[in-house]
C-alpha cells in the first residue's frame, strides 16, 4: 500500500482529498502546514507528497526545496489557478508535476498514479532501458535503468523520475530529435495532460544538475520550435 502524504493549510480539501486517496486503497497522512510534515518525513518518508504552495510556518516551496537535498521522492505542487512563476519556479526547482486549484480530484488521482507507477517500476526492475535494463553509455554520460542511478565524467547525478526518464530517452538515440510531444509520453501517462512549459522545466533543471557537476555540459541541445535532442562526444 502506498503512502501518500498531503500537505495544505485548508482542512476541507485534506479531508476530502484523503477521503478519495483512501477510497483507491492509498494510506494517506495529512498536514496543515510545511514544518509539520518536514518533521514528520525525517522520521519516515511517504512514497509520494502532495504540497500546497501557500502555507504558513513553512510554505510548500521551502519544503521541496528542503526535501530534494535528501531525497528523490515523487512530489506534486498545487498552485493557484493564474500564478505560472509558481508552477516553472517549482519545476525548477524539482517538483515532479504540478496542478492547478481549483484542481479535479480525478485529475489529481492520474498524476498520482502516473508517478507512483513509474517509481515503482524502477524499484522493481520493471521497466528496462536499451538493451533490457543494461547500462546506457554515451560518451561521459552512464545510466543504469535498474539502480536509478547517473553519472557524468564519474560524478554522480541525482535525478528525479522524471527528469531521468527525459534524459534516457534522449541518450537512447544521439543526434535524433525528440519533439516536445515524444517527451511528454514518455514521461506521463497519455491520460495525463501536460503543456509545453512543463517539459521545458524539467530540461532546464536536468541541465542545471548536470552543470552542477561539470559547468561546461552541453550534450542537451535545444531545437526552438521543434525539440531537444542528445549530442554525444
Amino acid at each position: 500500500m502506498s503512502r501518500i502524504a498531503l500537505v495544505d493549510d485548508d482542512r476541507n480539501i485534506l479531508a476530502s482529498v484523503a477521503m478519495t486517496l483512501e477510497a483507491e486503497g492509498y494510506a494517506v497522512e495529512t498536514y496543515t502546514d510545511g514544518q509539520a510534515a518536514f518533521e514528520a518525513f525525517g522520521k519516515k518518508l511517504p512514497d509520494l507528497a502532495v504540497l500546497d504552495i501557500k502555507m504558513p510556518r513553512m510554505d510548500g516551496m521551502e519544503l521541496l526545496s528542503r526535501l530534494r537535498q535528501r531525497t528523490m521522492m515523487p512530489i506534486i505542487l498545487l498552485t493557484s489557478k493564474d500564478d505560472e512563476i509558481d508552477e516553472v519556479l517549482g519545476l525548477r526547482m524539482g517538483a515532479d508535476d504540478y496542478v492547478k486549484k481549483p484542481f479535479s480530484q480525478r485529475l489529481l488521482l492520474e498524476r498520482i498514479r502516473s508517478l507512483l507507477r513509474r517509481q515503482e517500476a524502477r524499484a522493481s526492475d520493471k521497466v528496462p532501458a536499451a538493451g533490457e535494463g543494461a547500462l546506457l553509455v554515451r560518451g561521459n554520460l552512464t545510466m543504469d535503468p535498474l539502480r536509478h542511478s547517473v553519472s557524468w565524467k564519474g560524478r554522480d547525478v541525482t535525478l528525479t523520475v522524471t527528469e531521468f526518464l527525459l534524459l534516457q530517452a534522449l541518450a537512447q538515440r544521439p543526434g535524433f530529435v525528440k519533439s516536445r510531444d515524444q517527451l511528454m509520453d514518455v514521461a506521463y501517462d497519455d491520460q495525463v495532460y501536460v503543456d509545453d512549459r512543463t517539459i521545458d522545466s524539467h530540461i532546464k533543471r536536468l541541465r542545471k544538475k548536470m552543470r552542477a557537476v561539470d559547468e561546461e555540459f552541453s550534450a542537451i541541445e535545444t531545437l526552438y520550435g521543434i525539440g531537444y535532442r542528445y549530442i554525444e562526444d
